[in-house]
């Protein structure tokens, strides 16, 4: 422990109030009558170690009472009237004719040294803390629970300010002669800051002796340094308010020393942490790109053996069994379009030993690469000068209980998840949905004619599925279209049969609702996301979790597979995304920027390119390689949805509660910006924001016109018909409060197709690049 060294919080972090704590230990003097209540808190410690010997032996006869009248006596020579009063009455204390020297005589002269003031005294009165060789790990593992709990806006500045704790305990119990300790701390608490300073904890790991600590660069840099951190006031206030309250005076000292906390108005987002006055000035502090170059795999899926060779089957015997009919010279385009797909696989393609381990192929496989290569050719090139069509689901009268959407990639069922805790499909071809009725026997069917004989004999294109006991809030089909999964805030998720129309499986694991679910894209396996920070990854075989990631700070609120279902991306309350491994079950990449809640992810086919939204109403583009930000796009005025790449990866499409579908440009290039269609449709964007602009005016204007008259013809008005304009503006207020705002649109925003009071809750891209969007219509 250092000796002589004096810091304080400064006036522009203010300290809780903590009048009614002035006989804890370590708690910060009161405040004077008439002063702004944020009072300096110095800690000065001038005790030698010489005296940690005889420490214990003096320890015994300073009482709590001698404390309160110390205390007492400092309130007393610095005018501090009021908190006498308080803490007299409090403490029970009659009159007061002793002084500091003569309080000094109950305690050994060659602890406290030669002048005696209330620091000294706070300090010794804690000494017992110093002491316990396990207090360090004790009062960190408390904070660090205190933060696991505290409230999602504040947990990630509380997370930033335990790093220079979490430091200086570590090389507090070094210079102590603990090296066990100090290693069982590093141990157990060094994966928690790993990711952001992943360097400086291998150094820091790296140092075993008190020696080590006085010599090393990086720790001379922590010692002689204070640590920079940005906080929130309240957040400031609740960490400070922990630390009094549960008496950890060797936190608070460190935090006193060591830290320079600047409070600011708003939010601390997580990329402060690369801002000039956070950490040690001239030192890196935020190290993610560091922990973002591990090595990762992006490749595609390798195709399967069997697969490859059933369709060069087929479709050599299509073109020998006709010759030169249109059937023949279809399959003769389609084996040279699969001839290109096998070639780009096997340059792309992940090695087999690295690829997630599958069931055997079936029929239905070689019969989903056969309608792969039919939508391969006939798809359109998309780009900033050829747009998508866009297919809009709106679903009336859902009364508001509508969750989530999803459409299968054949396009031949809706389905959508309720409050009501059920999932209802619709058939988009108009086609009866006919379960199997109760009382047949398996062992009779032996060919289809028998299956559709004992279907349910109804006419109804949309069916219920009901097995949730809690609102359904995320939906997804398998890539045959055979199979549904839902999530609930039952804390299960259920997977549904699409040919018998009824709950096959339930999987239980997750300890709070699930947000939503994922399958992958080749099937068998499917991810959740959930309120208890967790994702897992399931197979559709197995009722337990084959996976579980940990380490969002928040709720998981969105998970996708990456297109080699090597990997999945989710998305959380924390602002950040994170990518994992799935066969390690360990996180690769972590990306910070967003300033509110990410609510919707989504991969490019490639692989190569991952783009995120959210609360914060912006787009996000990530380079998954170098878990760097490539762009960050506005125009959105409510929060995103869902999010849908092109087939080619080059246009992104989003959906957004403010009733909007937009387009985006990912890959913007000179040449593309100069096409004339590209021109054409800028110029007309800027006209209408500036007409926008003049509208504006105008409606002000017309609005301070409507008051004079209104002021003039205010006699004569109705008090009823005045309540129910009131009424319908209110309404008009809320049902537009998205359109309302202004946004600057950002430079790679192509075009935006507007809705009828529907928000876009789902929106996908086929395989012929035709958008699909859902949402339910809002009054």
């Amino acid at each position: 422990m250092s000796s002589g060294k004096k810091t304080e919080w400064t006036e522009d972090s203010p300290a809780p109030d903590n009048s009614n704590n002035n006989n804890k230990a370590g708690a910060s003097t009161p405040a004077p009558n008439g002063s702004s209540g944020s009072s300096n808190i110095a800690v000065t410690n001038n005790a030698s170690n010489t005296g940690a010997a005889s420490s214990s032996a003096g320890r015994s006869g300073a009482s709590q009472k001698q404390v309160e009248k110390i205390v007492l006596q400092y309130l007393k020579s610095k005018g501090y009237k009021d908190a006498e009063k308080a803490l007299r009455e409090n403490a029970n204390i009659d009159g007061l004719e002793t002084t500091l020297s003569d309080l000094a005589s109950a305690f050994p002269s060659n602890e406290v040294g030669s002048d005696a003031n209330i620091p000294n005294w706070i300090l010794f009165y804690n000494e017992a803390e110093q002491g316990n060789p396990d207090a360090y790990s004790q009062s960190y593992r408390e904070l660090r629970r205190w933060i696991d709990s505290s409230l999602d806006v504040y947990k990630h500045e509380l997370y930033a300010a335990s790093y220079p704790i979490f430091v200086h305990s570590y090389m507090d119990l070094l210079v102590r002669g603990l090296a066990e300790k100090a290693e069982e701390f590093m141990a157990l608490y060094s994966s928690d800051h790993a990711i952001s300073h992943g360097r400086d904890i291998g150094v820091l790991g790296t140092l075993k002796t008190a020696s080590h600590v006085e010599e090393n660069e990086l720790a001379k840099l922590f010692r002689a340094n204070k640590y920079g951190v940005r906080m929130t006031r309240v957040g400031f206030e609740l960490l400070l308010s922990f630390l009094q309250d549960h008496h950890h005076t060797l936190l608070m000292r460190t935090v006193n020393q060591h830290l320079n906390i600047r409070t600011v108005d708003g939010t601390v987002p997580i990329s402060s942490e690369a801002e000039a006055d956070v950490g040690i000035t001239g030192h890196t502090q935020n190290q993610l790109d560091l922990f973002n170059s591990q090595d990762i795999a992006l490749g595609s899926a390798p195709l399967d053996a069997f697969v490859r060779d059933e369709v060069d089957r087929i479709l050599q015997h299509e073109i020998g069994r006709r010759a030169k009919d249109a059937t023949s010279r279809e399959a003769a385009a389609l084996l040279e379009t699969f001839a290109k797909v096998k070639q780009e696989n096997s340059a792309n393609a992940l090695p087999m030993r690295e690829a997630i381990p599958m069931p055997p192929p079936r029929g239905v496989d070689v019969d989903h690469q056969m309608a792969n290569l039919k939508a391969l050719r006939k798809r359109i090139a998309l780009g900033p000068a050829a747009l998508p069509s866009i297919c809009m689901y709106t679903l009336h009268n859902s009364g508001g209980n509508m969750n989530c959407a999803a459409v299968s990639e054949d396009l031949s069922l809706l389905a959508g998840g309720f409050s009501d805790s059920y999932v209802k499909l619709w058939s988009l071809k108009r086609e009866p949905l006919r379960g199997f009725q109760s009382n047949f026997y398996p062992a009779s069917i032996n060919s289809e004619e028998d299956i559709e004989s004992v279907r349910e004999k109804t006419t109804d294109d949309h069916r219920k599925l009901i097995g949730h006991s809690g609102p359904v809030y995320g939906l997804d089909m398998s890539f045959d279209s055979k199979y549904l999964i839902s999530c609930s805030e039952d804390k299960t998720a259920r997977l549904w049969s699409l040919d018998t129309y009824t709950n096959v499986v339930c999987y239980k694991g997750h300890n709070y609702p699930v947000w939503d679910v994922s399958f992958a894209p080749q099937g068998f396996y499917f991810a959740t996301a959930s309120h208890d920070r967790t994702a897992r990854l399931w197979s559709c075989d197995h009722i337990y979790a084959l996976r579980i990631f940990a380490g969002h700070l928040s709720d998981v609120n969105c998970v996708r597979f990456h297109p080699n279902s090597k990997y999945i991306v989710t998305g959380s309350s924390d602002k950040s995304v994170r990518l994992w491994d799935v066969q390690r079950g360990s996180c690769v990449r972590v990306f910070t920027g967003h300033t509110g809640s990410v609510d919707c992810v989504a991969i490019s086919p490639d692989g190569r390119v991952m783009a995120s939204a959210g609360e914060d109403q912006t787009v996000s583009v990530w380079d998954l390689g170098s878990g760097r930000c490539m762009d960050t796009m506005t125009a959105h005025t409510g929060p995103v949805y869902s999010l849908a790449f092109s087939q080619e990866g080059t246009l992104l499409l989003s959906g957004s509660a403010d009733e909007a579908v937009r387009a985006w440009d990912i890959k913007r290039s000179a040449s593309a910006s100069d096409h004339p269609i590209i021109a054409q449709r800028r110029d007309e964007r800027q006209q209408q924001q500036q007409q926008q602009g003049v509208d504006g005016d105008d409606s002000e204007a017309m609005e301070v016109d409507g008051q004079e008259n209104g002021a003039k013809k205010s006699a004569t008005a109705n008090g009823t018909g005045a309540a129910t304009a009131a009424a319908e503006s209110k309404k008009r207020d809320a049902a537009g409060i998205w359109k309302s705002k202004r946004v600057t649109e950002s430079d790679s925003l192509l075009k935006t197709w507007r809705t009828k009071s529907t928000p876009v809750y789902n929106i996908i891209m086929t395989k012929r690049n035709l958008a699909v969007a859902t949402g339910a219509f809002t009054l």
